[in-house]
């Protein structure tokens, strides 16, 4: 795991409450395709510092939980929301294995997937943990993006990538995995789940006064893809 997520915990957290990429681009985007969550019973897998389970908790959800690999992100949203939540650690490529079937009716999971070689585990248990006609709804790099990275040149190969990220004001090492659209919606219906909204996010305005340069380029260029899916009884 990136030390970004770990040692750089609390800088990691208020970099992204009013940054370009997390919360100028990726939060909106999502948001929009989640829809409402009034009194639903949310898994927000990949937590991080908290910033959606405050939306979350802010547009009524009911019993959230919040799930990261990082312990130190999970001991920050315990600490801002006390028993509002229930939270823990725990390795998201085993699946959801301390939660029960049938008893979500929101799974969400932003910029998270990306960090796991294998999505099929997964996936195929969050398909036993949402309810019947419940709704998983990500965010993760968009696969032509990605391929920008490539060292092999074959855009179907998964390949994991290393880079230089300054999330947190200085360069931090960041691994995760690159793929291709096939390979992801493959997994998703390969679990059951049914595709129901596909987006590439949308840059806000606000943007334009923080760096015209980067409003330019995201405005022309995909960085992210947002999808929601649903259990279909």
């Amino acid at each position: 795991m990136s030390k970004m997520y770990t040692t750089f915990a609390e800088q990691y957290d208020s970099a992204v409450q009013d940054n370009i990429y997390n919360a100028h681009l990726e939060r909106p985007s999502l948001q929009a395709i989640i829809g409402d969550v009034n009194a639903l019973d949310i898994i927000d897998l990949g937590c991080g510092t908290g910033v959606y389970a405050e939306y979350l908790i802010s547009k009524g959800a009911g019993k959230l939980t919040c799930i990261d690999y990082s312990q130190d992100m999970v001991n920050m949203v315990q600490r801002k929301f006390g028993e509002r939540i229930t939270a823990y650690a725990q390795d998201a490529s085993i699946g959801l294995v301390k939660e029960e079937s049938e008893s979500a009716d929101l799974i969400i999971s932003p910029l998270m997937i990306h960090y796991l070689d294998d999505l099929s585990t997964l996936f195929t248990d969050m398909a036993r943990v949402l309810k019947k006609g419940g709704s998983f709804a990500f965010s993760t790099h968009h696969p032509f993006a990605d391929f920008e990275c490539s060292l092999s040149g074959n855009y179907f190969e998964r390949e994991l990538i290393t880079e230089m990220w300054d999330t947190v004001g200085e360069p931090i090492e960041v691994q995760f995995f690159r793929r291709s659209l096939t390979e992801l919606v493959q997994a998703l219906t390969n679990s059951g789940l049914v595709v129901t909204a596909i987006s590439e996010g949308k840059v806000s305005e606000k943007v334009k006064e923080m760096s015209e340069e980067r409003y330019e380029y995201l405005s022309k260029k995909p960085n992210f893809i947002f999808i929601k899916c649903q259990k279909l009884g």
